[in-house]
């Protein structure tokens, strides 16, 4: 069914509202249930670590921040081809599609490689930088200096993934990402309790998942994908308009991503001080929440397919539909975890950790927290509509100001006086305002306009 309906939205034939409906449902459900089944899967590993005490539990929560920022980066590099790619099809250009993506290895490749020697170089000073104790810079530099050899793995994975989205295939990805979620906790299992490599285990476990799941969807994409899979006969054609239309898209991406990873970076910094209490809490508080943000995130990787090919069909305005039954969706369902998240947070945090203070904190920052997700939903959601019409300046822009000039400087101000529960109370209000001022750009349909 979802194939026919992009078929038809492709060939401009009239969908009615339940066909709507009904393509976004088919789009959205599996990368819903692969987010959620990465929470759940993030859960089991950070009670694992959790159990071998705070120590332990901060030095990763430490660095989780630049990894975000890395995995921004990723994105936004990412973003830039499969956006192109994603229009192309819409436009039923196949053939050019595919040499989008040839191009695109080559760049991800070598920013893999740029991205790991970097890394590498920076993981000794890195927690010294954010701030962490003695107690927990060693862990957290071992960590994160691991981790960053994966990176190459994550590029990978996120590139041939967000290709087969493009096309409209997210039950591959979606089903590898949950392959991926439980190869990750059996192998944490095997290093961090069998083999007593306590955090430096967590991110062995994190490395071999991300080496299966990139060898996988490699074989997807380039044999099995019906649209994008390797061709002999087919050339490669260098085109300069393809990386010039990947750096448009992806430069205010990367802007983004740097302004809001830098942002959690300095969030964290405010939080060491508060101690590895406060760090861990910080850290197991932003995984239990996690269950109700990610079903946005599959709903926005499906916005983006859904709007990026009716764009390319040249079909405006039910893009402009299509892409408010994704936000109302979205809206809808994180409205219901926000209530999971207010009444259930003292048994997720329980699970997380066995540490009653933590688990205080944790849960006090959670109920306040809960009352942000639908605008939370709406700015994530349409986040991935404006890119999948190639819009993506403004909202980093956008984004740059809710970051910065709210959460930030409140945080900034809030946490000598409330502690931990000032940083949550900045983000609340910070959630809420980027929600509306997201909206309203969605509202006044200047999105639509831009073109590649």
């Amino acid at each position: 069914m979802k194939k026919n309906y992009l078929n038809d939205l492709r060939n401009g034939k009239t969908l009615t509202l339940s066909q709507q409906i009904s393509l976004t449902l088919h789009l959205s459900l599996p990368s819903i249930l692969a987010q959620l089944t990465s929470v759940v899967m993030q859960y089991i590993d950070a009670s694992m670590v959790g159990h071998l005490g705070s120590n332990a539990s901060a030095s990763i929560g430490l660095v989780t921040s630049t990894t975000w920022l890395l995995g921004g980066l990723i994105l936004a590099i990412v973003a830039g081809f499969t956006v192109q790619v994603s229009q192309s099809i819409g436009a039923k250009k196949e053939s050019e599609a595919r040499n989008i993506l040839k191009h695109g290895f080559f760049i991800i490749l070598a920013a893999g490689i740029i991205f790991a020697l970097i890394g590498t170089i920076i993981s000794p000073s890195l927690p010294i930088w954010l701030g962490g104790n003695s107690d927990i810079c060693p862990k957290a530099s071992s960590y994160f200096f691991i981790y960053v050899f994966s990176i190459p793995l994550i590029f990978i994975t996120q590139y041939a993934g967000g290709m087969l989205q493009a096309t409209g295939n997210m039950k591959g990805p979606s089903s590898v990402n949950i392959l991926m979620c439980f190869m990750d906790v059996i192998f944490n299992w095997i290093f961090i309790f069998i083999l007593k490599l306590d955090v430096i285990g967590a991110a062995l476990g994190t490395v071999l998942a991300e080496f299966v799941g990139a060898i996988i969807l490699l074989y997807l994409l380039l044999f099995r994908s019906t649209m994008l899979h390797f061709q002999k006969k087919e050339k490669f054609s260098f085109n300069k308009k393809i990386l010039m239309r990947a750096l448009k898209i992806g430069a205010p991406v990367a802007f983004e991503q740097i302004i809001t990873g830098s942002a959690y970076v300095t969030l964290t910094r405010i939080v060491a001080p508060l101690g590895s209490i406060a760090v861990a809490a910080h850290s197991f508080a932003i995984t239990a929440e996690s269950f109700c943000y990610m079903p946005g995130y599959g709903i926005e990787a499906a916005s983006m397919t859904i709007v990026g090919q009716t764009i390319g069909a040249k079909r405006k305005e039910l893009a402009k539909r299509l892409g408010w039954l994704c936000i109302v969706l979205a809206m809808i369902i994180m409205a219901g975890s926000g209530i999971f998240l207010y009444f259930g947070s003292p048994i997720m945090m329980k699970l997380l950790t066995s540490d009653i203070t933590i688990q205080k904190l944790g849960v006090k920052v959670l109920r306040l927290e809960a009352f942000a997700e639908p605008m939370y939903a709406a700015s994530i959601v349409a986040s991935g509509v404006f890119r999948g019409a190639g819009d993506t300046l403004i909202p980093s822009i956008m984004n740059f100001v809710s970051m910065w000039a709210v959460r930030i400087t409140l945080a900034y101000f809030l946490a000598p006086i409330y502690g931990l529960y000032g940083i949550w109370l900045a983000m609340f209000i910070e959630l809420n305002f980027r929600g509306i001022i997201f909206l309203i750009r969605m509202i006044s349909s200047r999105w639509l306009n831009k073109s590649l």
